[in-house]
């Protein structure tokens, strides 16, 4: 039987040029991208060759390819981008309410 896979929201099957550069990574560049140490340094340019790649894919600056953890970061920094570009910063709105005497009924 063929099974065909449509939930791509929540997981898409990885393209195998980036499984494999994956296994590369997770096999000879473990270091913390923030770390000062060799390993690190060694993580950090990995990860700078693939913020240039993707920037040179979609025909952006380098700095303007930021990087994740997940949908749920990902989300919140479009939102708080969105909330600094608006040309107004929004107000906060406090919105209170009671009911209304026409509502009250007598016994």
């Amino acid at each position: 039987m063929q099974h065909s896979y449509f939930d791509h929201n929540a997981t898409t099957p990885v393209a195998p040029e980036v499984l494999e550069t994956l296994i590369s990574c997770l096999d000879q560049v473990y270091g913390n991208a923030s770390s000062i140490h060799h390993f690190g340094q060694a993580a950090k340019r990995r990860l700078e060759a693939a913020r240039r790649q993707v920037a040179a894919l979609i025909h952006a600056d380098s700095s303007e390819v930021v990087f994740t953890c997940g949908g749920t970061e990902a989300d919140n920094l479009a939102v708080l981008g969105t909330v600094r570009a608006a040309p107004c910063p929004p107000r906060a709105q406090r919105s209170t309410s009671s009911p209304a005497p026409s509502n009250i009924l007598p016994y």
